[in-house]
């Protein structure tokens, strides 16, 4: 067995993952954490955070006789982004960094897919099973215990040399492999900075994160109308946010991903919020498709441009695209608009 995990780590490397471990299954430590996050209702709507109970704790519930769970790295930064520049435009769009080019989703699952099938060819018929983002799974505790790295304060999974710049993905197995002690220790230290510098205040102490507050959750997870006391706060963040990983001292020690479906598409990293507001919904769905934005449809999509551009300047073009959107068939989108309109058309605001 320890043969054959070290040839799995070769195989991972081969299939282009940037980090291995083996954990061992028992999250009991985490379990407490989970239940209290849930108590606190801190998951806002994501109402199947709670429905699945303890299984994201205890992973043989999720799937009996697993042994160990091998999880996987994928780093994702894009190179040559000006993601400081970006926020600092309210002409433009800022879209998170994982979202820029194609979706992990489906690359990560054919490519762990291939390392089950890899080790199959090694060992025989085995149970298995691949997830990503696609089951209750405590990917980052289980990451942590494969010893990929540890979870900061801003909740995310952290290495010193990606900063919290990756995908993770798992393969649930029964087969008896040594697994990996998680050796590695915090190096967060007194730093505070992602606390200070998240937007809503939604990192609300060290490693605990009130989802209804955050900017991901609100522009990717929330189906309804965006909280009006949180709309200025959220500046032009269109999709996600990545303020509390941009902020990192570590940050500084990521290296840009070799991924090519990684890199920007449709110009997202530097595109102007009135052209994308402008975009039909078969527009959308076209140039969103093999992204991770489709899934949000058209019509959140043009929820979250329309707080984004009324918090950017009051332009002529601003103005006009969208009073384009008053009458859209979504109350939705029409409330968005109207508020919008009447932060841009505020006496003193117009350019």
């Amino acid at each position: 067995m320890q043969a054959l995990a070290e040839r799995i780590r070769v195989w991972a490397g081969e299939l282009g993952f940037t980090g291995v471990g083996i954990a061992d299954p028992d999250l009991r430590q985490d379990e407490y954490w989970l239940l209290r996050w849930l108590r606190r209702g801190w998951q806002g709507t994501m109402g199947w955070m709670g429905r699945h109970g303890v299984k994201r704790s205890r992973p043989q519930r999720l799937l009996p006789g697993t042994g160990r769970i091998i999880s996987v790295r994928l780093d994702y930064q894009p190179a040559g982004a000006e993601p400081w520049s970006v926020l600092a435009d309210g002409r433009k769009a800022y879209v998170a960094r994982y979202a820029l080019g194609r979706d992990y989703h489906k690359l990560m699952r054919q490519r762990l897919q291939k390392l089950a099938r890899r080790i199959e060819t090694e060992v025989g018929p085995y149970g298995y099973r691949a997830f990503v983002d696609s089951a209750p799974v405590l990917e980052k505790a289980v990451g942590r215990e494969a010893d990929l790295g540890w979870i900061g304060k801003h909740t995310l999974l952290m290495d010193r040399d990606a900063s919290s710049w990756f995908f993770l993905g798992e393969l649930f197995t029964d087969l008896p492999l040594p697994a990996d002690p998680p050796r590695r220790r915090g190096h967060c230290g007194r730093c505070r900075a992602c606390i200070d510098v998240c937007p809503t205040g939604a990192i609300v102490g060290p490693y605990q994160l009130d989802a209804r507050l955050c900017i991901s959750y609100l522009t990717i997870e929330h189906d309804g109308p965006i909280p009006e006391p949180l709309r200025p706060l959220m500046g032009n963040r269109v999709f996600g946010c990545d303020d509390c990983q941009l902020i990192c001292p570590w940050n500084k020690f990521a290296r840009p991903t070799a991924e090519g479906d990684f890199q920007p598409r449709h110009n997202l990293d530097h595109a102007d919020l009135v052209e994308l507001f402008g975009w039909t919904e078969s527009q959308f769905l076209d140039r969103m498709a093999g992204s991770a934005i489709r899934r949000l449809g058209h019509e959140r999509w043009l929820r979250n441009l329309a707080v984004a551009l009324g918090n950017g300047p009051a332009s002529a073009e601003a103005v006009a695209a969208l009073e384009a959107r008053q009458e859209h068939p979504s109350a939705l989108v029409r409330e968005h608009v109207a508020w919008a309109l009447r932060r841009l058309t505020e006496p003193g605001n117009a350019e």
